[in-house]
């Protein structure tokens, strides 16, 4: 099997992990409505452990000049200046400070750029060896299927019907297809500057997962779902950090 088919097959298979949220379906409304509230805080591990566990570690180990970590503050003040523009839009039809549909926005945006950087990884990784590639695959695929299913329960949560969500989670999935592709097409372009993109992520990730997922969960005020979902929380921390053991 030639590298761009590799490429594409496993791109392709990994974007239909984007479904593995579909058990969701099966499952009554108000069941779902209390469940979407965990799988935020589920969502919120699993942007933070992305970004210090699995990208930060592979960035610093190839060795980087200084300035190239102003990258996840670029990353950052975007996802900031492109929230708050999100936010006016919002708020002149609905006069609301923080409507649950921007954090369905949001967490789309950070979903599609990190399957796009995982497609450009995927792609690096099997040009230099198959074997290297097929060992990422199962590395990216291991971390996709809890943060797919966490992030069908945000879009829930952001008062997306079922279908609609399963239908845009599966269409944000599709960038890592868009990354394989990029990624093999102008491999000589792109490799020098996978570091400085994977920085930019762990800002964007960063700035979803603290500044979004954390306050929308932590307001809520009665003992035992507070605990809960600290529980989730720091279990999906523990989750993505027993991940980079099998990468």
């Amino acid at each position: 099997m030639n590298t761009f088919l590799s490429i594409l097959l496993s791109t392709f298979s990994i974007s239909l992990l984007s479904l593995s949220g579909s058990f969701l379906l099966f499952f009554k409304d108000r069941f779902v409505k209390t469940l979407s509230l965990f799988l935020v805080a589920l969502a919120a591990a699993a942007l933070l452990g992305t970004a210090f566990l699995h990208i930060l570690p592979e960035v610093i180990e190839g060795g980087l000049p200084e300035h190239a970590f102003l990258m996840p503050i670029v990353g950052f003040v975007a996802f900031y200046i492109g929230e708050k523009l999100l936010h006016l839009h919002h708020a002149t039809k609905e006069e609301q400070e923080h409507s649950p549909q921007e954090l369905g926005t949001l967490s789309l945006t950070g979903d599609f750029i990190h399957n796009f950087v995982d497609g450009i990884i995927l792609a690096a990784a099997f040009l230099v060896d198959i074997q290297l590639g097929l060992v990422t695959v199962v590395a990216v695929a291991l971390h996709e299927v809890p943060q797919e299913v966490a992030e069908f329960g945000v879009l829930l949560y952001a008062g997306f019907s079922k279908a609609n969500a399963l239908l845009f989670n599966f269409i944000s999935a599709t960038s890592i297809i868009l990354g394989g592709v990029a990624g093999f097409l102008v491999q000589e372009s792109i490799v020098p500057l996978l570091p400085y993109i994977l920085l930019f992520a762990v800002g964007s990730f960063v700035y979803i997962g603290a500044s979004d997922f954390v306050p929308e969960f932590r307001k809520e005020r009665g003992a035992g779902k507070t605990v809960g979902l600290t529980a989730v929380f720091i279990a999906g921390l523990v989750i993505m950090w027993l991940l980079t053991l099998a990468e």
